[in-house]
């Protein structure tokens, strides 16, 4: 797994390449919760280029958003790829988090 970030006025946006499996989760997690203690905005996270998310995965995404909604703030995914969407379905966290295909349309809700 890869991780980068960078800055869209005020905004940061991370991006995940590779497979977010159980080794990688902890590392993923421990990313993102510092990136949204930096952020006074939502967080967008874009994973057009993320191939797996396995449930420790998920469980990362859900620590952030939980830290999200303690600032009011939400977590707003980009360009997942059908399997991974999948996985958010099936796990039900598309009923909570926000979907959006590209880093444009999900800026726009910011």
């Amino acid at each position: 797994m890869e991780l980068s970030k960078k800055d869209v006025d005020g905004t940061v946006v991370v991006s995940v390449r590779g497979k977010l499996d159980t080794v990688a989760a902890s590392e993923f997690e421990k990313y993102i919760v510092e990136q949204v203690d930096k952020s006074e905005n939502s967080l967008i996270v874009n994973m057009s280029e993320l191939i797996y998310i396995a449930s420790a995965g998920l469980r990362a995404v859900l620590a952030a958003t939980k830290k999200l909604r303690e600032k009011q703030k939400d977590i707003l995914l980009v360009g997942l790829q059908k399997t991974v969407k999948d996985v958010f379905k099936i796990a039900g966290f598309l009923s909570f988090c926000k979907v959006f295909d590209t880093e444009e349309s999900a800026l726009e809700q910011i």
